[in-house]
């Protein structure tokens, strides 16, 4: 996963609305909820929830597929886990010998 869009994804879930609709969605798993239920459960407006759906959707955190007259959202967890993925990578790998000298650039 690119830095850009690491950066760009985690930059939308520093906002509490966003975070708490994302994390709201995980604990959903993959049945989703619908816009009406999320609303209900954040107590946001629907014109200020509908403007963080957009937001996370952009950011390819979020799926929204409508269903009759629902809009169901859903946690994208593929990205989330490149998320975290991006995140741990390098974790515990050590600098090199480079790095320990001071030579990193």
């Amino acid at each position: 996963m690119e830095t850009e869009l690491v950066s760009q994804r985690l930059a939308e879930l520093g906002n509490q609305t966003r975070l708490a609709i994302f994390k709201l969605l995980v604990r959903a798993g993959p049945d989703g909820l619908v816009v009406g239920e999320i609303q209900g459960r954040l107590n946001v407006p629907a014109s200020t929830l509908s403007h963080h759906l957009a937001r996370l959707g952009r950011a390819g955190l979020i799926e929204q597929r409508r269903a009759s007259r629902n809009l169901h959202c859903f946690a994208r967890h593929d990205v989330m886990n490149g998320l975290v993925e991006f995140l741990t990578a390098e974790c515990c790998l050590g600098f090199g010998d480079e790095q320990r000298r001071g030579d990193a650039g």
